[in-house]
C-alpha cells in the first residue's frame, strides 16, 4: 500500500506532529470527504507500507523526525512545490529564497532522485503572463540544479468551486485564463528546454494538453516506475480510480482532510472555505488518530 500524505492538505508544513505521532501508533482514521460520519481506519505499520508520498510547499516543519522514518524502515519522497507568484495569488507563502532553502536542504538529505520538484499548477493571468513563468522557472531551475532530476508541471484547472475567488481576484486586478494553444506550447517548449539544461526530466500532472511534441509527457506523481527504479519495490500499476480521467498516478490510500490547509493560495481547490480550514487548524488535536475531529 502506498501513502499519500496528502493531495488534500500539506501535513509536513502545518501537521507533521500529528504525523508522527500517527506513525507511532501504527495507524491512523480518515473520514469520508463526501460522508465524514464514514471514518477509515488506515495501518501505517512499515511492513504494509509500500512508500509515503509527501506534497508539500514546506517540509521544513519534518526535517527533525526524517532519522526517525528511516530507522522504522519507512521508504519515501516529496512532492515538492516551488513557484514564485505575486502576494495576491499566494499570500502566506515565504520568501521564495528561503523555499529554495528548504528544498535544497532537502536534497542534500535524502538525496536529489527523492524530492520532485512541481512548479504547478501554471496560473496564466494579467499579472502572471508567459513571460513572467519564463522569468521564475529559469530562476527557481537555476538555483535548484542537481538538488532534483525531475520536474512536474500542469496548467490550473479553473473548477467552479474557485469562482467566487476568481471573482474576487478579478476585482483585484487579476484574471485567470484557460492559457492559449500558442501560449501553452510557446511554455512547454522554454520549460522542457530549460530543465534539460539543469539535467531535468519534465513530465506532467492530470494534463488534458498535449505536450508531447516539447518532450513533456504525461506523468504519475505516485508513479509505480519510479518506485521500482529508486527503492526497488513492485507496486501495483493499477490506475487511482479515485482520480481524474487524465491523472496517471497509481492507487494509494490519501490519509488528509480537505479544508485543513492554511497556505491560503487563492486557486488552490482543496481548500473552498478557508474560514473552515483556518478554525480546523486552529482546534485540531495532533493526539487525535484523525487529522479533524468529526463534525
Amino acid at each position: 500500500m502506498i501513502i499519500s500524505a496528502s493531495r488534500r492538505t500539506d501535513i509536513p508544513a502545518f501537521y507533521s506532529k500529528w504525523f508522527m505521532n500517527r506513525i507511532e501508533a501504527r495507524f491512523c482514521e480518515v473520514p469520508n470527504p463526501f460522508n465524514p460520519a464514514q471514518v477509515s481506519r488506515v495501518s501505517l505499520c512499515p511492513e504494509e507500507v509500500d512508500a509515503l508520498v509527501f506534497w508539500t510547499r514546506n517540509a521544513a516543519p519534518l526535517f527533525p523526525r526524517l532519522k526517525e522514518l528511516n530507522a522504522r524502515g519507512y521508504r519515501y519522497y516529496f512532492l515538492y512545490t516551488l513557484l514564485d507568484y505575486p502576494e495576491l495569488l499566494e499570500p502566506r507563502a515565504a520568501p521564495v529564497e528561503t523555499r529554495i532553502e528548504s528544498f535544497r536542504q532537502l536534497a542534500n538529505v535524502i538525496g536529489p532522485d527523492r524530492v520532485i520538484w512541481r512548479y504547478d499548477p501554471i496560473v496564466v493571468s494579467t499579472i502572471t503572463p508567459v513571460g513572467f513563468h519564463k522569468e521564475a522557472f529559469s530562476r527557481i531551475a537555476s538555483s535548484i540544479e542537481r538538488a532534483t532530476k525531475r520536474c512536474i508541471i500542469s496548467f490550473v484547472d479553473l473548477y467552479r468551486k474557485l469562482d467566487k475567488r476568481l471573482r474576487w481576484l478579478s476585482e483585484h486586478g487579476c484574471t485567470l485564463s484557460e492559457p492559449h494553444e500558442e501560449e501553452a506550447a510557446e511554455l512547454a517548449a522554454f520549460i522542457a528546454a530549460c530543465a534539460r539544461r539543469h539535467g531535468m526530466r519534465v513530465t506532467t500532472c492530470a494534463e488534458n494538453l498535449d505536450l508531447t511534441p516539447w518532450g513533456i509527457s504525461p506523468g504519475k506523481c505516485i508513479d509505480n516506475d519510479y518506485l521500482a527504479s529508486v527503492f526497488g519495490i513492485a507496486a501495483s500499476a493499477e490506475k487511482d480510480p479515485a482520480q481524474r480521467p487524465a491523472c496517471g498516478c497509481v492507487v494509494s490510500r490519501d490519509i488528509g482532510c480537505y479544508d485543513t490547509c492554511v497556505h491560503g493560495c487563492r486557486y488552490c481547490y482543496a481548500t473552498s472555505n478557508e474560514s473552515k480550514a483556518e478554525e480546523r487548524f486552529k482546534t485540531h488535536d495532533p493526539a487525535w488518530p484523525s487529522l479533524t475531529r468529526s463534525e
